[in-house]
């Protein structure tokens, strides 16, 4: 006997559905608590469940939200359901999913993934047979309504229905959805896609065993009136480019000209969705060879692609222009994310090209996310780096017609492509800039704001050129009106100005000595004058000027101009405001820059920091130990202090002395350097190594505790973590000496681990956009341990000596390398056999210093001079004969061999 609802309570449930359309807060305060009340009762979901399905009297709307309440009930309390209640949702769900309404048969197949999701799919044998059951139903409420649940329980839980768990359904599912692809209705074809597609990136084996029937469904798919059915087919044909190129091959020209016309699609969804085509095929191989003939049709197609619609325009409020005044809302403000510091050694390569963070390089912010304005961006961007100048020819004709276009939708355009190929197709362009430049710099003062905001971004992708040129040329008239823009009225403008004068600052470093007056005095004025959102880009402007020019900003007339409105700013933000983030980083470089010139402020600064990490330490106390009263507390108040106050002791060096004897630091570094979190490991050995640099009379009694907690940190699974603490025992190593003895055998086999790891990434410090030797900073730790204690390291010496000098060898001449080198060298001296496998590595290592001091030059000396008496002129002779020509010419130079 069916289970039926009592009329006084379904009358009473309704009365309640209806008081939850209710836009009164107060009525739907009432309705929360008396739903609280009601899911006491298991079968108030008998009721829900029976709204949802039976009652096709009621209106739609109260119906679904019948539905919507139940699947939240499902949700948090499913497994506490009785089996009774539990079947009779079942039974109802697949009896009705054919409803008349589009609407209920949606809120159903909700409701019925959302209980497989709850690990019911195991449970509820019956389902998937049925629904598949259903779809040869000849009522078409019915089959649309099967496919929907199934869609979403595809979407969901793709991997459990590729998976033994089930028995592989996927082996009768997909062949099933594959006969609906001719199916007459659009719908119902584009279900079937949809459903096929969740399976492509996980390579289901059912789907590559019919791959072929697949691709050819799709084919006889391409020209479908529907839209849904097009963009679904161009998801597929971008997804199997990815993962099943090889059967994409022999049909790629018709694929290509189908993505040709899909991407002038009329529908914007399709249109986007195939350009993600480009985008994809630029990462493959074969991208050059079989894209070369398209080029001529498919570079219209992306710049027209790259106007703005009138939709993103309407959302980007491109009529306003002036909105300085209009506060932010909170929601336009993306979270941001600290990175913890990391230490780097100078390196030659010191600019890497197309270092750049891919992630600056957004023109508009996320109003109108991902759009096929910034599809089309990005296609011709990457495109731009496969091609080189063989787009040019492509391109400029084109160019030409919109940088000078009387509509300023279609000039915005054209000086976004410019921005969009700057990183490909540099060389090319540069016979061109001398004109474009100046005319760009006219651009940042036209009326219209999103021409003036998309001006700053591209002349901020040509920065580099502009900064090699005589400064007077472009440098200067760039920097005049950047500035101008960064006071702009507009909102988008002052934004766009600030983030690329970032990049100016980065490239022109000590070119804007000379301009600091002026700068400061734009970036001091903007405080005053901007919104929350771009305080906090402007924050970041100021700390990259201050690492660009370095102690050149310590000059009093700076300070005065900089400090006070800094200062205010920190004095205004409470302790647990997330604004502390940006600002404190910006801090951190102006300090590491002032140096003494930050000793006025230091103070507050410094017990300020202290006080966050302490904070931040007993709230995490707390949270351990009563998790269900206390919250966790966000740990990147305490890295984001940890930072501060690493640039302060590297900015005040010996003088940050006085502050560490009177704070209790050196316990909750302690406490810090064993934190779980990698973050908080990584930036707590940032301070411990330049504490020990600025004053190790507080480090050195903590050296017996600390150091078995840097051992068991040199894993380099945590490439920050374990490069930051190699760092502290090295700087550990100079300041103890011989006393470092006991201490050698606690890291010494980890280092020499790392050092020889071949797979180490090209950069042991990932995001800092300079390339170090992957093994630099474990190399000289080693040099350095060796340094102090070679009697101790030296045995080891042929299990090292390879990767010690080929990482080395690109390293400036330094303090660092200069001990590091020492070291080797007394190493050498104790055990010279152990060199003497390798010892053309270290011949190359010797030839890499510019200008060594003259005792550790005598030491190469010696060393060289010692081998080739050793094995005798003859043997030198044949030895010298492998030596690259430029090796030969500078050990004969430098040290007669």
């Amino acid at each position: 006997m069916d289970w039926q609802p009592d009329e006084q309570g379904l009358q009473q449930v309704l009365q309640l559905l209806k008081d939850s359309q209710s836009p009164n807060t107060a009525t739907q305060r009432i309705v929360q608590d008396k739903l609280k009340q009601l899911n006491q009762f298991p079968d108030f979901n008998n009721y829900l469940i029976f709204v949802l399905t039976r009652l096709k009297s009621e209106d739609e709307p109260t119906r679904s939200l019948s539905g919507l309440i139940l699947k939240n009930n499902v949700k948090a309390h499913y497994q506490s359901f009785p089996p009774p209640v539990a079947d009779f949702i079942k039974q109802e769900c697949l009896n009705n999913i054919g409803d008349a309404s589009s609407l209920i048969r949606a809120t159903i197949g909700i409701l019925i993934t959302t209980i497989a999701s709850k690990g019911e799919l195991q449970m509820w044998p019956e389902l998937l047979p049925q629904l598949c059951n259903l779809l040869n139903s000849e009522d078409y409420n019915t089959c649309e309504g099967a496919f929907g649940a199934l869609q979403k329980i595809c979407e969901d839980s793709s991997e459990l229905l590729d998976s033994d768990a089930l028995n592989r359904p996927l082996n009768i599912m997909i062949p099933k959805f594959l006969q609906f692809f001719k199916h007459c209705s659009p719908k119902i074809r584009s279900h079937a896609i949809a459903c096929v597609n969740q399976f492509i990136m996980d390579r289901a084996q059912a789907l590559m065993d019919n791959i072929d029937t697949f691709i050819e469904h799709l084919f006889a798919l391409a020209v479908d009136d529907d839209p849904e059915v097009r963009k679904n087919v161009c998801r597929a044909l971008v997804m199997l480019l990815e993962v099943r190129i090889d059967r994409l091959i022999p049909h790629m020209h018709s694929i290509i000209q189908y993505m040709l016309q899909r991407t002038q699609d009329h529908d914007e969804n399709v249109a986007l969705e195939a350009c993600e085509f480009w985008l994809t095929l630029a990462e493959q191989p074969i991208c050059k060879e079989v894209l070369a003939s398209h080029l001529v049709q498919l570079i219209p197609i992306l710049v027209n692609g790259m106007k703005y619609s009138e939709i993103d325009i309407i959302l980007l409020k491109g009529d306003v222009e002036e909105d300085e005044a209009v506060p932010d809302s909170e929601q336009d403000i993306k979270p941001r994310f600290h990175k913890s510091r990391t230490v780097t050694l100078p390196h030659e390569a010191e600019r890497p090209d197309g270092s750049e963070d891919a992630e600056d390089d957004d023109d508009d912010d996320a109003l109108s996310d991902w759009n096929l304005r910034k599809c089309s961006a990005a296609a011709l961007d990457v495109l731009a780096n496969v091609f080189r100048e063989e787009l040019l020819p492509h391109l400029l004709p084109l160019l030409k017609g919109l940088l000078f276009h009387p509509e300023w939708v279609v000039k915005e355009s054209g000086i976004l492509v410019l921005g969009a190929i700057a990183e490909g197709c540099m060389q090319g362009m540069v016979p061109y800039l001398p004109e474009l430049i100046p005319h760009l710099i006219q651009c940042l003062a036209d009326k219209k704001a999103l021409v003036r905001s998309i001006a700053c971004w591209t002349l901020s992708r040509y920065a580099h050129w502009v900064v090699s040129q005589p400064p007077d040329m472009h440098l200067k008239p760039l920097m005049t009106e950047l500035l101008k823009r960064i006071l702009d009225g507009n909102k988008r403008v002052q934004e766009a100005a600030c983030s690329a004068f970032a990049t100016l600052e980065e490239e022109a470093c000590t070119e804007l000595v000379p301009y600091l007056s002026y700068i400061l005095d734009t970036l001091v004025f903007a405080f005053g004058k901007y919104q929350h959102k771009n305080l906090l880009i402007l924050y970041d402007a100021i700390g990259t000027l201050a690492d660009s020019v370095g102690h050149h900003l310590n000059q009093p007339e700076y300070i005065q101009k900089l400090m006070p409105p800094l200062i205010q700013k920190w004095n205004e933000l409470k302790d647990e405001d997330k604004d502390l983030f940006p600002l404190l980083e910006c801090l951190s470089s102006v300090a590491t820059a002032l140096q003494s010139g930050f000793l006025p402020y230091c103070e507050p600064v410094y017990q300020r920091c202290v006080t966050l990490v302490q904070k931040t330490l007993a709230q995490a106390m707390m949270y351990t130990q009563h998790p269900e009263q206390y919250e966790a507390p966000d740990k990147d108040f305490m890295i984001v202090a940890l930072d501060l106050l690493s640039g302060l002791a590297e900015g005040l060096g010996g003088h940050v002395e006085q502050l560490v004897a009177r704070s209790n630091i050196m316990t909750l570094l302690f406490q810090c350097m064993q934190d779980s979190m990698p973050e908080v490991r990584q930036s707590s050995f940032a301070l411990l190594g330049d504490l020990t640099k600025a004053c190790f009379i507080h480090v050195k009694p903590c050296i017996a505790e600390f150091m078995p907690i840097l051992g068991t940190n040199l894993n380099p699974e945590f490439i920050s973590v374990c490069n930051n603490a190699t760092w502290a025992i090295g700087e550990i190593c100079m300041q103890m000496g011989a006393e470092m003895q006991p201490y050698v055998q606690m890291v010494l086999n980890n280092l020499v681990e790392i050092i020889n790891r071949p797979n180490t990434p090209k950069t042991l410090l990932e995001n800092t956009g300079r390339l170090t030797s992957p093994s630099a900073i474990p190399a000289i730790t080693i040099g350095r341990l060796g340094y102090v204690c070679p009697q101790e390291v030296a045995p080891m010496l042929q299990q090292f000596i390879r990767p010690w000098c080929t990482s080395l060898r690109n390293i400036r001449d330094n303090e660092e390398k200069d001990s590091a080198f020492r070291g080797i060298c007394m190493m050498i001296g104790v055990n010279p056999g152990g060199v003497v496998q390798d010892f053309i590595f270290f011949c190359d290592a010797v030839a890499s210093w510019v200008s060594p001091k003259d005792d550790l030059r005598d030491m190469f000396y010696k060393i060289l001079h010692g081998f080739k008496d050793q094995v005798g002129e003859e043997n030198w002779q044949q030895f010298s004969e492998q030596f690259p020509p430029l090796l030969k010419e500078r050990l004969a130079a430098f040290y007669g061999v």
